[in-house]
């Protein structure tokens, strides 16, 4: 049983399809979207900003640009994707969505305090705002309408416990990006279900080359690491490597999945990875919005929307792989 499948299945995108399908006389709903909101839905004016905190050709959010694209292209809504990894200028994208008076923004947040008053200067402007992948805590405070991601410190207690039943006792986490909450918490949670504190360690997302001589001199240095959990699916494929460098047996495990780390679970270098299903969390958002636009819906009752988070691993990779072949894992 530990080998099967925990992909948790997200039944949300059918039933909003259908509902944003079937506002033709809904869109004139009264309410902060009014009239306009439901004439712009028609006319095919609504435009909507995404604003990530994604680093250029990651292949994560490359994923979620594609999901929100094709959002667009499904509900005939304009979307513009833009990232930038330093949460300063994130924030100034986010201003700048605003000026431009878009009827919608999404936005990631991995450093809520950077952000703060951009999402609120957005709210405060009459712009709705869905959060996704990191924020969750902060996103209603900070007035968005929704979020959605997978709950990062269930995820990494997920990934705890199965490290655990493989019967890893001392894990390397691996965080990526400084001051960035998602990470944290995930290796948080990780502690919990592991059952013993994991170990840190801080590389850059931007220098994979040192980071896989960073983990390598770890395993080195200590052979009782026996597991090295990587948050990001382009650390995971340097860990893999940092490890045979290193003349490790540490079992490997990530977050995130890429055609790399499916390959890497397909040949064992690999053996597992926590799914949180990226796609989604660029097309649902965009449904959301104009959800928002035409009848002034939400969905989660204040809750987060959650895309995960699934385990994959040697007994379900193959048909992810077929998935991952058309970009949508």
């Amino acid at each position: 049983m530990a080998r099967r499948t925990r992909l948790l299945a997200l039944a949300l995108a059918a039933p909003l399809l259908l509902s944003a399908c079937s506002t033709d006389d809904a869109g004139s709903g009264d309410g902060g979207g009014g009239d306009s909101g439901g004439s712009a839905a028609a006319d095919g004016d609504l435009s909507f900003a995404v604003v990530t905190h994604g680093s250029a050709g990651d292949a994560f959010w490359d994923v979620v640009q594609k999901g929100a694209q094709a959002a667009g292209e499904d509900l005939g809504v304009s979307v513009d994707y833009q990232s930038d990894g330093d949460p300063q200028r994130q924030s100034q994208l986010i201003q700048a969505a605003v000026n431009q008076d878009v009827d919608g923004i999404v936005v990631s947040m991995a450093n809520p305090d950077a952000l703060q008053d951009s999402v609120e200067a957005a709210v405060a402007a009459g712009i709705p705002v869905v959060t996704i992948n990191s924020g969750a805590a902060e996103s209603a405070q900070f007035g968005a309408i929704g979020h959605v991601g997978q709950d990062e410190t269930i995820a990494g207690q997920g990934a705890g416990r199965r490290l655990a039943e493989d019967g890893a006792t001392t894990v390397l986490c691996v965080v990526h990006e400084a001051g960035n909450i998602g990470l944290e918490q995930r290796c948080d949670g990780a502690s919990q279900g592991l059952g013993s504190e994991v170990r840190l360690l801080q590389v850059d997302i931007n220098d994979l080359q040192a980071a896989q001589s960073t983990i390598a001199s770890q395993l080195q240095s200590d052979p009782s690491i026996d597991a090295v959990l990587t948050l990001n699916s382009g650390v995971a494929s340097v860990a893999a490597q940092a490890a045979s460098d290193a003349g490790s047996e540490a079992e490997i495990a990530t977050f995130d999945l890429n055609g790399d780390v499916i390959a890497a679970i397909q040949d064992g270098s690999i053996s597992f990875a926590v799914d949180q299903q990226q796609y989604e969390q660029g097309y649902l958002p965009v449904v959301m919005l104009k959800l928002y636009a035409d009848n002034l819906n939400t969905v989660g009752g204040g809750q987060p929307v959650l895309t995960g988070p699934g385990i994959v691993d040697a007994a379900n990779v193959d048909e992810i792989a077929d998935l991952a072949s058309a970009g949508t894992r």
